[in-house]
Order: structure tokens, then sequence, then C-alpha cells
């Protein structure tokens, strides 16, 4: 680990002191020559050991994501992904001749990935989905069959694996706002919106659903400190939050279930906003604007 400048300006101090021919380098000004070569050799060997400790941590990084066998190596191989493409023979690598790299970056559908181990048997569970317009959605058909070949193709021998590839878990939320009138309305729009944001709270809550890394923990403690810092709120209640996700017998979203504290999606992400047909969309999240 680097050392602090300080502490690397002393060692030479120190070092200076035990050679009685440098005695008469005495200054104490910080500009007098001697002292700034102190200084640019200290610096030089401060930013030295930065670099030092920036390769070892992009070594053990590299060393990580390529060992076989781990959840980070699974987690790259699934975002390697190329929809359309094909393997050299007996090799995990795609065959790329021929293509531009806006063709190969474009057969990259799989956008966002994670890997956790089952806790009731021993197999891997693979989450994943594509991106569109900004969001998240999950792969089609055809690009999730396609998929799973591959990750059958390349996976060790003997390690079971399960695809998860669901619309998004559904969350509910009950909030009451207490409001700033001077800011916000009874409705909750901003009186003088900034940057066109008409309803600062809903978006909010949408910028940290966007921030949550994918298959992360949403813990209503950290919406709640992310709310209060919104123009024109005064005080926060969350008083029920509910998920609900795919059946994967059904294909069907279940019924909500309460939750306290902080929750995983089962299909690595969420949303707030529910398709009940006909394309009549609900928003999930119910908010009470008071000024009391």
């Amino acid at each position: 680990m680097a050392r602090k400048l300080k502490d690397i300006t002393e060692e030479i101090l120190n070092e200076k002191g035990k050679y009685r021919e440098l005695d008469p380098l005495d200054s104490t000004s910080k500009t007098s020559i001697w002292r700034l070569f102190v200084y640019v050799i200290a610096y030089t060997i401060f930013n030295l050991e930065l670099l030092f400790d920036r390769h070892k941590e992009e070594v053990d990084s590299l060393i990580a994501e390529l060992k076989p066998h781990s959840a980070k190596w699974y987690r790259n191989k699934a975002l390697a992904f190329q929809y359309g493409f094909d393997l050299y023979p007996d090799t995990d690598v795609f065959n790329n001749e021929g293509y531009t790299d806006d063709q190969i970056e474009a057969s990259k559908v799989v956008k966002y990935s994670a890997i956790t181990e089952d806790s009731t048997q021993s197999r891997l569970i693979v989450k994943v989905a594509g991106e569109k317009n900004g969001d998240l959605v999950p792969l089609t058909t055809g690009e999730v069959n396609s998929f799973t070949a591959y990750m059958e193709e390349i996976k060790d021998a003997g390690v079971p694996l399960t695809i998860i590839n669901y619309l998004p878990d559904l969350l509910y939320l009950n909030i009451t706002i207490k409001i700033d009138p001077l800011v916000l309305d009874e409705h909750g729009n901003a009186i003088a919106p900034l940057n066109g944001n008409i309803q600062p709270v809903e978006t909010t809550i949408r910028q940290y659903l966007r921030e949550l890394p994918f298959n992360g923990e949403l813990m209503l403690s950290k919406l709640v400190d992310k709310l209060q810092l919104t123009p024109g709120v005064k005080d926060v209640n969350i008083y029920r939050a509910s998920s609900s996700w795919i059946d994967p017998e059904t294909k069907n979203y279940g019924n909500p279930i309460d939750f306290t504290m902080s929750i995983i999606p089962n299909s690595g992400y969420f949303t707030t906003i529910k398709n009940n047909g006909d394309n009549k969309l609900e928003n999930l999240v119910k908010i009470d604007y008071n000024v009391v």
C-alpha cells in the first residue's frame, strides 16, 4: 500500500541526518534548493507506489474475473454472448471474422447479468436482461434460446444452470410525503419546475431504481434518504411496500408480498408500472401529499 507523501519525506530527511557531509544543508525554508529536491524525489516515489497499488488491483481483478468456475467468470461469459454468432470449435470464443465493430457490439444483447447459487440444490442461477430505450427488458424468445444453448456449451461439466429471463418484478409502494407548499403543490407537482422536472418525487423513485445494481438489494431506508433530499420534501413515510414476480409455472405475476426493510428482485430488476393489457398502464406507487 502506498505510503503518505509526508512519511516518505520524513524518511528521506531522517536518512539525510545520518550523513555529516550533508549538515551544511540546514535551511528550514520549504523553497530552499535542497528541500525542493527532497520534495521532488518524495513525490516521485509516492506516485510510483500509487502505480504499484493500481497495478496490483488490476492484476487481482483480472485473475478473479478470468478464473474458471467462479461466479464472475460465468457473469463475464454471459455478458460476452453474441446473438447470431458461432463459436470457434471447442472454445468459448466467438468467431467475429468479417464483421464490423458495430455489428459485433449490436450482437451483444445481454446487457445485464448476475450469477447466484441456489440455496437448496447444487445449481447456478443465471439472471439476464437486455436493454431498450434505456430501460431493462427481457431477452426475446429467440435470444434466450440461443443464449441458453451457448451457456450449456461453455459451462463446466456437471454444473446445472437455471436461466432467469423474466419481466421485471412489480414494486408496490404506499408513501406519505410531507411537502413544502412553497415548492410543491397538493398533487406533488413542482410549482417552478427545474429542468422540466414536473414531478420531483416520482422522478426520485425512478432514478433510485435505475441506480440499483442488477440483482441488487432494494433498501427502503436508502429510498427514504433519497426522497428526503428531493426539493419540496420535508418528511417521508413508506408505510407499505410489497412486490410480486413472475411465477415460472404459470408465467403470470403472483400476488404481492409485503416486505419491511429490503428485497432482492427475482428477475434482477424492478418496475413500478404494470401493464394491465391493451396498453392500460397502472402506476403502482401511491403517494399521499400532506402539508401538515
